[in-house]
This record gives structure tokens, sequence and C-alpha cells, in this order.
């Protein structure tokens, strides 16, 4: 089997990518600190998958880290999710994500040169668009200034690549700028499992069903939107993980390419509908309040989805609606697996 190295492999969009690579025949390493991520993902995926995975808990923001996996498991490609990727943490505390999200980036691509490796797949993001003039936004929407230090570190990532792929005609790297992944493995195994407070919207909605949070705040309600709260694209986890395999087959028909890709559900809806939409799945009414606009967000994005259907061969499958009783069902595993 063709090895895939996944930095990040443990978090909530590399773990399920990892499945996906599994269906597809691939042998997914696992690299990831843990410092964003838990070990109890590991549980589930093994669950899931049931076999070992081969996992390394290393920073990859070290060479040598990075130098010790490639030699062990001479990876074909990578998919690189490790980052730290939450907008108001990063306004807080802009130089950890600069050292972090760089770094990696940095270092991954001189020892993937140094062992000639020339496929990889990036995890970017909608936050390179910043607040978009027209919508939805394509590929070639002209980046505006990055409301967050975590969407800067995603624009300088892909200009990192952009220009490794110029100094280096034979690499190729397909960056996939997604956009807000919601839900959980259908298995209820594995789903987002954020330390401490939630920075996302979905495990705050779940967490204060559950009785974990006392009360939702929806940051703003005075945007100029239909019912004045932010929107945004919401996509399913699953849907986005098949993105980034269907991503990497491409890759390896390619010959010196730096391409980047919507993946989106290729709809907006606001927070406001999200909050009604689980109440609707669940059943429940749901604790919110309607509090101050938060830094660095944006008031609306959502995609054009067409280049990544045409080239890549993907598209959504799972909506809303599924995304939301899925997480839902994560999260009752969650309390379920607390009381025992």
């Amino acid at each position: 089997m063709k090895k895939i190295l996944v930095t990040g492999g443990a978090g909530f969009i590399g773990s399920h990518t990892v499945i996906e690579l599994l269906k597809s025949g691939f042998e997914p390493v696992i690299m990831d600190d843990f410092s964003n991520s838990d070990v109890r993902a590991l549980e589930g995926l093994q669950k899931i998958c049931e076999r070992n995975l081969i996992v390394y808990q290393l920073d990859c923001t070290v060479e040598e880290n990075l130098r010790k996996v490639f030699s062990e498991q001479l990876p074909i490609g990578v998919i690189h999710f490790a980052a730290y990727k939450a907008v108001g943490e990063s306004v807080e505390n802009p130089l950890k994500y600069y050292h972090n999200n760089l770094a990696s980036m940095v270092q991954l691509l001189k020892v993937m040169g140094t062992f000639g490796v020339n496929q990889l797949v990036f995890s970017s993001s909608c936050t390179v668009y910043g607040q978009p003039d027209v919508l939805p936004v394509i590929e070639d929407t002209p980046e505006r200034f990055a409301e967050s230090p975590y969407g800067y570190t995603k624009q300088v990532c892909e200009r990192i690549m952009r220009d490794y792929c110029s100094a280096n005609p034979n690499f190729n790297c397909a960056l996939l700028r997604y956009f807000n992944p919601i839900g959980a493995h259908h298995s209820g195994e594995i789903g987002e499992l954020p330390y401490g407070v939630p920075n996302n919207l979905v495990p705050y909605i779940t967490q204060t069903a559950a009785g974990i949070r006392s009360e939702l705040t929806i940051f703003g309600s005075d945007y100029n939107t239909p019912d004045g709260t932010c929107v945004r694209d919401f996509i399913h986890v699953t849907d986005l993980a098949k993105a980034h395999v269907k991503a990497l087959g491409w890759l390896e028909n390619q010959n010196g390419i730096c391409e980047a890709f919507n993946i989106g559900q290729g709809v907006g809806n606001s927070v406001l509908e999200v909050v009604k939409s689980f109440e609707k799945v669940s059943g429940l009414s749901l604790n919110y309040k309607i509090g101050d606009r938060r830094p660095g967000d944006i008031e609306k994005i959502y995609a054009d989805t067409s280049k990544a259907n045409r080239v890549l061969k993907w598209k959504t499958e799972l909506s809303l609606e599924q995304a939301l009783t899925d997480a839902w069902r994560w999260q009752n595993k969650l309390d379920d697996s607390a009381k025992k």
C-alpha cells in the first residue's frame, strides 16, 4: 500500500481523512503532537478501521522529527493539516499562530525536497479571501486583507507553496480552501473534540444542548444578511475528507502544478439558521442569546465549488441537517462515555 503522511492526523478533519484514505487503498501515517487534538480520536479511529494505525506523536515544526518519519515510512505524498485554527485565539496570540503554522510548512517542504516527495495536499481555508465583494467566491477571487492572523497564515502558506512550486517544477500541490467543516463520522466514534470552550459554532451548540455550556452566544445580529447573523458555508466533515483523497489521486497524474480548489457545500447558511436547524433535528430548544460582534469575523462567505466538481470529480453528498444529526450523535456518545 502507498503510504501517505497525514500531519495533524488525529485532529477533527485529519482523522476523518485517515478513514477515507484507508477506504481508497492508501496507508495513512499519522503525525500529530496532540497539542490541539485528543488521543481519544485514535481509539475511535481504530474501532472504525478495525486495525492498528501508524502514529508518531511528534511536532512537525521540528525538522528532525519530520526526517525521522520520512526515513522510517517513506511516504509517497503528504496531506498537511497540522496548524492552529481558531480565529479568535489568533487575534489574541498572533505569534503562536505565526510560529506554528508557518514553521511547520517551511520544515515540511524542506524535508519533502530532501526525500524526493512531490505530492502535497494542503489544508487551506476560505479565510484567504477575507471579506469578498462578490459571492459566491471563485478561486480567482482577489484575496483581501486577512481579518485575522489565522487567515493571514493561510495566505502566507499558499504563497510559500506557490514559490516552492515555481522553484521546483516537478512539485505538485493542491490547495484546498475549505469553508466551515461540521458534523462527525456517522458511527459516532469520532468527531470534533475541542479543548476547553469551543471556538467553533457547532460543538458549542451541541455542548449547550447537552448542558455542558449554560448558553450559546451568537456574535452579532446587525450584519447585512437576511437575519442579521453571519453567513457561512457549512460542509459535512466526511464530504471534506473525501475531497482530500480525490485531490491526492488527481495530483498523481500531474507534473509541476499548484492549484487551489474551493471545498464547500456551495450555499450560505446564517448562524441563526444553523441553530434553528439543530433544534429541528434534535427536537430540543436551545438556550442562546445575541452578543456583540467578534473581532476577526467576516460578514458572509460561501463557495462556488464548480472547479472542484469538474477537475477533482468531487461533490458534496451530505446535508446540513445530516451534519447536525451526526454532530449530536457524537456529543451524546461523549456524554455516555463520561458517565461510565
